[in-house]
């Protein structure tokens, strides 16, 4: 699989430990190191700021998507390869993931679970194919783990459900993990609805 783009979900916090802040940068450079460009949200400080950062400072092409008030409220990354302003959340959410070939969640709050459970949804009704990674750092993601494994486990989702996501523990394996995802396709319509 080729990878190109990738849609990558993180936080904004400046208070959160800085091993999350670690993480994004290492992803960051990662990326940018396979040519892999990232469309984020665009902010400036925390894991955002990290992620975009050291992208940058490898030669690696970022892309923000951030609605006007943010930008108005000087939220924005200012050195971005490029920044698209819209008009709220749902227009970002949907040009966030628009040509992704990969969704990548880095630990954060509720912004970031909301945007990925939202691919996961798509991802469930056949609207979006890609491979989606959670990168668990700190084990961060296990209660979310437990809790999808839940849905699963008292018949919500399908058993098949549980290949919609991948986890890996650090970024070094995000690149892999996206290529070995399993192929998702249009059919997961067929056992959307249990």
């Amino acid at each position: 699989m080729t990878i190109k783009k990738v849609c990558v979900y993180c936080a904004s916090s400046r208070q959160s430990d800085s091993v999350y802040h670690h993480a994004a940068a290492a992803l960051g450079r990662i990326l940018a190191h396979h040519s892999i460009s990232i469309v984020y949200g665009g902010g400036s400080v925390g894991s955002m700021g990290s992620l975009a950062d050291a992208a940058l400072a490898e030669g690696g092409l970022v892309v923000g998507v951030i609605p006007r008030f943010m930008y108005e409220l000087e939220w924005g990354h200012r050195c971005l390869t490029k920044m698209l302003i819209v008009d709220d959340l749902r227009e970002r959410t949907r040009l966030m993931l628009e040509e992704a070939d990969a969704v990548i969640a880095l630990p954060g709050g509720c912004g970031t679970l909301d945007e990925l459970f939202e691919a996961i949804t798509l991802k469930r009704l056949g609207c979006f194919l890609k491979p989606i990674v959670m990168i668990n750092v700190q084990r961060f993601f296990d209660p979310c783990i437990l809790l999808l494994e839940s849905c699963i486990r008292e018949k919500f989702m399908s058993e098949r459900h549980r290949s919609m996501w991948s986890v890996v523990e650090k970024p070094d394996d995000v690149v892999d993990a996206i290529r070995n995802a399993p192929p998702w396709d249009i059919s997961a319509r067929d056992f959307a609805a249990l």
